[in-house]
């Protein structure tokens, strides 16, 4: 804080003030700095930016022929994101003659408990080997917990293979969610793919829109 000015009484009743050198107290700006300081480091630690992995398939050469892997079907599941936050799955391989599409949400017991239940004997292994490493049954470092965890899923032949994809007027929020739901769940293999003709007149069926034919055209 900066000295007040005294005043002292001149001859001939008149006033001037007293000749000092100005001085700041600078204590409490060192107080102020200590806590910005903790401020700017809390604030920093909190607003990490958070990285979406995405593996991306290989680039294929010119006139390179690759073979598509095999999907089991009793593990494939579908999911088509629709629009208006809707979200329709089936399992197994599309058949006009069969093929019926379950529409759900992105909710807590929509999308997220269909693969839930999918999922559940990968999901109960990974829970069983988090409670063994807490209580010590399984001597591990912390650090290599997720690695193991991911060599879990890796190794998993029973949870589902999701295939996913995007209705022409979906939203890319619905592309975020249903990355998160992949997260939340635990899914190990999930990969993204174009609709077909055939689930995108499904999905028109369901919303009331006439079909289109394989080229592309309505009919």
């Amino acid at each position: 804080m900066a000295e007040i000015q005294q005043q002292e009484q001149a001859k001939g009743g008149k006033k001037k003030p007293k000749k000092g050198d100005a001085h700041v107290d600078m204590t409490p700006m060192v107080d102020l700095m200590s806590l910005l300081i903790t401020f700017f480091m809390l604030t920093a630690a909190f607003s990490k930016p958070k990285v979406m992995e995405i593996v991306l398939p290989e680039k294929l050469k010119k006139d390179e022929i690759v073979e598509p892997p095999k999907i089991a079907e009793s593990r494939t599941l579908n999911i088509i994101l629709g629009p208006e936050d809707k979200v329709y799955w089936y399992p197994g391989k599309a058949d006009p003659a069969v093929t019926v599409l379950q529409e759900t949400d992105f909710s807590s017991t929509g999308i997220r408990q269909v693969l839930l239940d999918r999922n559940r004997a990968l999901f109960r292994k990974i829970d069983q080997f988090e409670k063994d490493v807490i209580a010590g049954v399984i001597d591990i470092r912390q650090d290599s917990l997720r690695s193991a965890i991911s060599q879990l899923k890796k190794d998993d032949d029973t949870g589902p293979i999701v295939l996913i994809k995007a209705y022409k007027t979906s939203k890319y929020r619905n592309f975020v969610d249903i990355i998160d739901e992949m997260s939340i769940v635990g899914i190990a293999r999930y990969t993204f793919t174009d609709i077909s003709w055939i689930e995108e007149n499904l999905v028109n069926a369901a919303l009331g829109i006439a079909p289109v034919t394989a080229s592309g055209s309505a009919q």
